[in-house]
């Protein structure tokens, strides 16, 4: 039996461009894997079957639409998921990503011909090319343009996760909404806090890149969703620093040099306001 682990994501960045004409915003993002991983179990099978003990995970998910997208040959999956779903860690980005590395490097048979690997990873998902890159990348356009940032800093992170989810679709309606009527401003590489964050975790610079941390969804986020904004405030004064919503959400992270610090932060959090998950950045050789 072969398995496979899916690591989570967090955006130390994330600019929200403007809305191109194919109606998906264009985004520059610094994103790095954290150690929450969903595991995924492949062996042979007469057919191709599927298996999730999280009811919330239907029968057209991302691993079965992966398997699909590498012409797989019929294998039976399992998969546990113990990465939170609508929390903005990409669980599901990550599941396919998994699945493709695997039938690229000959994990999984596979019974078609060719497959253009990238224009696999960009059909299942605009996460899944960052989760291919083994490392933290810079993502550009709507994520697909990947840009792998060398070896990750054996930094922790702290995660919490509140008892609500938040739909993508909806926080960018939000977000539209607000700056509806609004100049949007440029964003030009020369002057993007996205490349500086890049720059400053490639130094290895702790305190850079936690002043560089921020999202454009999580204004308008914590504005709409009470939970999200107690669990973020709470991880906010255990952590004595800077915490940041990743992706859309309702997820929200803090970051920490070392592993001590970490879990006093999280045990300072209630577990009535919010899930917490101890992390480090994880690096491709931990997820293979």
């Amino acid at each position: 039996m072969l398995r496979l682990k899916a690591p989570a994501k967090i955006n130390l960045t994330l600019e929200v461009m403007a809305c191109r004409d194919d109606g998906y915003h264009a985004l520059r993002s610094l994103m790095v894997p954290v150690g929450i991983y969903d595991e995924i179990a492949v062996e042979p099978a007469a057919a191709r079957t599927f298996a999730c003990a999280d009811e919330r995970v239907g029968a057209d998910n991302s691993v079965v639409k992966a398997l699909a997208a590498a012409a797989c040959a019929p294998v039976a999956v399992r998969l546990d998921k113990h990465i939170p779903i609508g929390g903005g860690l990409g669980g599901g980005s990550s599941d396919a990503a998994a699945v493709l590395r695997a039938a690229m490097e000959g994990q999984i048979p596979r019974a078609g011909g060719a497959v253009d690997w990238l224009a696999a990873a960009r059909s299942l998902g605009s996460d899944v090319p960052f989760f291919l890159a083994g490392t933290g990348p810079l993502g550009e356009g709507t994520g697909e343009r990947v840009t792998a940032v060398g070896s990750l800093p054996p930094w922790w992170t702290v995660v919490v996760r509140p008892p609500v989810d938040v739909a993508t679709a909806a926080a960018y309606r939000m977000l539209d909404d607000e700056r509806e009527g609004a100049p949007q401003a440029t964003r030009p590489r020369s002057t993007s806090a996205s490349l500086d964050a890049v720059e400053a975790l490639q130094r290895r610079d702790f305190n850079a890149v936690v002043a560089l941390l921020g999202n454009d969804f999580e204004r308008v986020v914590l504005r709409a969703f009470p939970d999200v904004a107690r669990a973020h405030a709470a991880l906010a004064e255990a952590s004595g620093g800077r915490a940041l919503l990743s992706g859309s959400g309702s997820c929200s992270f803090a970051l920490f040099e070392t592993q001590a610090p970490a879990r006093e932060a999280a045990a300072r959090i209630a577990a009535s306001v919010a899930q917490s998950f101890v992390a480090p950045f994880a690096s491709g050789a931990q997820w293979r």
